[in-house]
């Protein structure tokens, strides 16, 4: 019997791979640009005729001492009596002088602490309401002023915030900013040295007006 050796099989041809191209994707979309945000940091809502005339007089009321003097007659009278004007020495330094008027003197002609006191809360509260802008509320938690001698003449409020109040704006929301007054009387003479008449120390609390407007939304919904 006769074996017949086997050889092997040649290899057979390698057999083309097909890659297939996947399915054709849908052109992305850009992202959604997220709505504006107000200072509390709600979803700005539309805003209203009466809102937008409430912060154009807002805005026009911190942009000089005329329109100060304008809109104080008719919703901060006693400021407009006084005629306490806000002055900008610098960058950051400001300073409120109340002239030695009538109505702000007592009976033995001396500036009344009454009219010291009482502008003392008006000079800060013009000082963080200018900083803040038309779109804020600003009331004053806390005041206090202590008396060092009486005041024969104009008196220069000097204005100095306990923190830096740019920054707690630019965070949004409520907070607090707490200032120091030192009160001087002003010279009249030159080569006199100014004189310290008292020192107030007052805390205002901010709020963005959109928080009070969810406020209310969320009072009417219940």
């Amino acid at each position: 019997m006769t074996t017949t050796p086997t050889t092997p099989a040649p290899d057979a041809p390698p057999v083309p791979v097909v890659i297939e191209d996947p399915a054709p994707r849908a052109p992305e979309t850009p992202p959604t640009p997220a709505p504006a945000r107000s200072p509390a940091g709600n979803t700005a809502e539309k805003r209203t005729l009466f809102t937008r005339i409430e912060a154009y007089i807002s805005r026009l009321s911190s942009r000089n001492n005329f329109w100060h003097r304008v809109t104080s007659l008719i919703w901060l009278p006693y400021a407009f009596r006084s005629g306490i004007k806000m002055k900008r020495i610098d960058g950051k330094t400001f300073e409120a002088v109340l002239p030695f008027r009538r109505f702000n003197r007592n009976w033995y002609n001396a500036m009344a602490g009454a009219a010291l006191l009482g502008n003392a809360e008006i000079a800060g509260g013009m000082y963080v309401f200018g900083i803040c802008g038309g779109e804020y509320t600003v009331v004053c938690k806390h005041l206090e002023y202590k008396f060092l001698r009486p005041c024969f003449g104009p008196a220069r409020y000097l204005i100095s915030p306990h923190e830096d109040i740019n920054e707690l704006v630019s965070r949004g929301g409520e907070f607090n900013i707490a200032i120091t007054m030192d009160v001087q009387q002003q010279i009249n003479k030159p080569g006199d040295k100014p004189k310290r008449v008292g020192r107030a120390v007052a805390t205002f609390h901010v709020t963005p007006k959109s928080h009070h407007k969810s406020k209310r939304a969320a009072r009417a919904a219940k």
